[in-house]
């Protein structure tokens, strides 16, 4: 599972603008009244969040945004983002960072990713200074989110005898609310405040959606390790449900999250 190659600059052109950056505000916005001298981003990506923090938090927060794939933090690293922000590939398993550091730490749709999410959440409340915030949001059930459903399913159809699951099993594999308040628990933390918040996906046309998902998520790599079908291929299948679906044109659809927050 690997965001190298094409797929980060696909990413921030698409997937950015279709699915994270409502959510990205949505976090930022929650920092805001907080007034937090140091913030750090976990699994930042192509830095959505990071821009976001940049523009509404004070001219003297520190930001320091991380990442464990070189190729995201390094794009994320050449986007603008107004000020200076400290930008570092990083594990989020082993933060590379003293104890009580920040007074924030934020992670946007990457705890799904994390394989030993205790581990995680136990590495963030260690850099927190006490009364220090964790705040990070998952995705919910892939069913109520419609363009990750119909893109899943779509090409899940085209080889039955070996659907790819990537998109089911992890992005949106991580939504229950008791297991994450365990894993938050198992990290140090207090039982957490999980917020439910939907929001709408937007795109100008079914073949951004398609090329969103088909080009710039690992589902490129479980498409392509199949006989029998070819990224060019899938992309006009997705672009094709998209479209029947959700009509010609701009095209909009449902999508859901859950927000935590935990204090340390």
């Amino acid at each position: 599972m690997a965001f190298d190659g094409s797929i980060p600059g696909v990413y921030q052109q698409y997937m950015v603008p279709l699915l994270f950056r409502p959510y990205a505000r949505d976090l930022a916005a929650r920092l805001m009244s907080d007034r937090p001298a140091r913030v750090l981003e976990t699994a930042a990506g192509t830095g959505a969040v990071t821009r976001e923090l940049a523009a509404v938090l004070p001219g003297s927060t520190g930001i320091v945004s991380t990442d464990l794939s070189g190729p995201m933090i390094e794009l994320a690293a050449a986007s603008h983002t107004g000020r200076p922000v400290d930008f570092r590939q990083a594990d989020a398993l082993d933060l590379p960072f003293p104890d009580g550091s920040f007074d924030a730490v934020v992670c946007q749709f990457g705890a799904m990713f994390f394989p030993d999410k205790p581990r995680a959440f136990a590495e963030a409340r260690r850099v927190l200074r006490p009364g220090g915030v964790l705040l990070f949001n998952v995705w919910d059930h892939i069913a109520a989110n419609e363009f990750a459903a119909t893109a899943a399913a779509t090409v899940a159809a085209l080889v039955p005898e070996d659907p790819p699951d990537f998109m089911a099993r992890i992005p949106h594999g991580y939504h229950d609310h008791v297991a994450i308040a365990r894993d938050v628990g198992a990290g140090g933390f207090e039982a957490p405040r999980i917020e439910t918040v939907e929001a709408r996906s937007r795109a100008g046309s079914a073949v951004e959606v398609a090329t969103a998902f088909c080009h710039g998520t690992p589902m490129r790599d479980e498409i392509e390790a199949r006989p029998g079908i070819s990224i060019a291929g899938a992309t006009d299948a997705v672009a094709s449900a998209i479209e029947e679906r959700f009509g010609g044109g701009p095209v909009v659809g449902a999508m859901r999250a859950h927000v935590v927050t935990a204090v340390r």
